[in-house]
């Protein structure tokens, strides 16, 4: 999620909120600093006691300390796993066709992965966890994803009106209607799209995506809070000020590692403790090339998305706009796909459902999931992946089919009166 949470140290004093933290923030400030220190000194003594067990002379231990941080520190760009084309590039992002030249009839389906300073290839991440295979190997095989391009100077006034176009750009590419799948940011995103355009869309799954911003008391909640309670900009303009009109990737990640330090105090631990497990060291590797391989967020996008969705919260409230175009969720009325973490506390259950009251879509035909797990494995997690992505994409490709997708194009065309239709841009900011 392109999440407000940034690292409040490095901001002037004067742009904090004088009256301190909540209650629940202390209490979140020192649950975090005691699992930090638990895992630390949990890392530690493992690590001793297997170098006591074999018996490493200071100089081994020496060395194992040289490459724990070199392995800490050497970050490589991520790379996408599965072959593909990238059918077109602009500035903003790419269109990569997974297709392979797939011309069975079957829906297309387009992927929106999460738009947070990392890498698209989340949706691709290795050869065992990609959600990209799972969606082929469901029957999906035209299969497309946009891949978003980190900001630059060029494009740090990027509007979420540039951000639709490129949607619909590449279902005009593709030929829709079109099955939208978004994790996260690009879940929220591929749901304006779909109200905004709902002949557009046959299906519509989200997986970690806030629809209610504000459902389940979310952590992000009393970061803004603990920033400024009222509402006020002035911190949030600041971060893209220093960015020079761009929201730096790195200030991205450090807020997402505040939100639970523990973690990634315990993550780090594991690397040291762990140094001679050849496949561990793999998993690190993979994970921490994508995780802190940052990209920036054009800053008037960012702005945006803070102002009126996580603070107003008017996607689900019903006042969110689109230039002069009202986005009215209630205009989505094909199946919903909803996949939420049990314990993700980026994005809580809560605000991922609320998408099934708000849209018209009939209960029968609103599929709810959730994982055992948090935010990213709802992406490239091994249990989402084997357990609940299947059978949502399964009931994806029931709907997708030839046959049925025909019926549906021969339904649409009946419903059209005669006089040729102009698909409506999508509005100017």
């Amino acid at each position: 999620m392109t999440s407000p949470v940034i690292t409040q140290a490095m901001c002037p004093p004067a742009l904090l909120r004088p009256t301190g933290y909540s209650p629940e923030m202390r209490r979140r400030y020192v649950d975090s600093a005691l699992g930090s220190w638990v895992a630390m000194a949990d890392g530690m003594s493992s690590y001793w006691a297997g170098a006591i067990a074999r018996g490493a002379t200071p100089y081994q231990v020496s060395r194992d300390m040289q490459r724990w941080w070199r392995l800490m520190t050497d970050r490589r760009p991520p790379t996408w796993a599965t072959p593909h084309e990238i059918a077109w590039s602009t500035p903003l992002a790419r269109l990569r066709d997974f297709s392979a030249g797939a011309d069975d009839g079957v829906v297309p389906t387009l992927v929106l992965p999460p738009q947070a300073g990392h890498d698209s290839c989340i949706v691709d991440y290795c050869e065992d966890q990609s959600q990209v295979q799972v969606i082929k190997a469901a029957g999906l095989s035209r299969l497309y994803s946009l891949d978003w391009v980190g900001a630059t100077q060029q494009t740090k006034d990027a509007s979420i009106t540039d951000y639709l176009e490129l949607i619909e750009r590449a279902i005009d590419h593709i030929g829709g209607p079109v099955n939208l799948i978004g994790d996260c940011q690009g879940g929220w995103l591929a749901t304006i799209y779909a109200a905004l355009r709902p002949d557009q869309v046959n299906t519509h799954t989200i997986a970690g995506a806030p629809i209610d911003f504000h459902a389940d008391n979310p952590v992000i909640g009393d970061w803004l809070d603990a920033i400024d309670a009222e509402g006020d900009m002035a911190f949030y303009e600041w971060a893209v000020a220093m960015g020079n009109g761009v929201l730096k990737g790195e200030f991205m990640l450090n807020g997402f590692v505040m939100i639970k330090p523990e973690q990634e105090v315990e993550k780090q631990m594991q690397l040291l403790s762990r140094l001679s497990d050849p496949q561990q060291l793999e998993r690190y590797r993979v994970f921490e090339d994508w995780f802190k391989h940052t990209q920036d967020i054009p800053g008037a996008f960012y702005l945006w998305i803070v102002r009126h969705l996580f603070r107003g919260n008017e996607l689900v409230g019903g006042t969110l706009a689109v230039g002069d175009e009202k986005v009215d969720l209630s205009r989505i009325s094909c199946p919903l796909n909803l996949l939420a973490g049990g314990v993700d506390h980026i994005t809580p259950p809560g605000q991922v459902f609320a998408l099934a009251e708000a849209a018209s879509t009939p209960k029968a035909k609103v599929t709810r999931r959730t994982t055992s797990g948090g935010h990213l494995g709802l992406f490239m997690g091994r249990e989402a992946l084997r357990e609940h992505w299947p059978p949502l994409l399964a009931g994806v490709y029931e709907h997708s089919k030839p046959k049925a997708s025909r019926a549906r194009a021969e339904g649409r065309a009946r419903a059209k009166t005669p006089a040729k239709r102009t698909k409506p841009a999508i509005p100017a900011p």
